[in-house]
């Protein structure tokens, strides 16, 4: 699976408004639901604070990786979010979180689900990808270093 592909443009936010976790979380859904056109806004909502109960998706340093499963969706799903003043996400390493990758993936499907976790590890490996991609003032622009990002790796394989 692409990551271009599953983040294409509808599905990236640039200047997040939420400061704190609970608000990007509404902030990401809210936006990911009026794409897809679903009324699952709580339901989804449930999803990503179930996961987060368990630990924090906050990883690296201005990173966090929102994700969940639920019955709300047929296919894994992503949302993208870049914050310019960060957000307070009570994240691992204590720092503001930039950038954000949400996942959502169906209940029965743990397999993509996963892949697509793996996928971000290997792109976030490179800090120069969070650097680059926390920069960007413009949908196009986010999409194009993601793009870019990926493309490298996928050489390097």
């Amino acid at each position: 699976m692409l990551l271009h592909e599953l983040f294409s443009p509808e599905f990236i936010l640039v200047d997040l408004q939420a400061e704190d976790k609970e608000e990007v979380f509404e902030e990401l859904v809210d936006r990911f639901c009026q794409v897809i056109k679903s009324d699952a806004r709580e339901e989804i909502l449930g999803a990503l604070r179930e996961r987060e109960m368990k630990m924090s998706t906050g990883i690296q340093k201005g990173i966090a990786i929102p994700h969940g499963k639920t019955n709300a969706v047929d296919k894994v799903y992503g949302m993208l979010g870049i914050s310019r003043k960060g957000i307070d996400y009570e994240a691992l390493d204590g720092n503001p979180v930039h950038v954000l990758f949400m996942i959502l993936g169906p209940v029965g499907d743990s397999e993509k689900h996963l892949r697509v976790l793996q996928r971000m590890a290997e792109l976030l490996a490179n800090p120069q990808f969070f650097t680059d991609l926390a920069a960007q003032k413009d949908v196009p622009g986010a999409y194009a270093i993601l793009k870019k990002y990926e493309d490298i790796s996928i050489t390097l394989e």
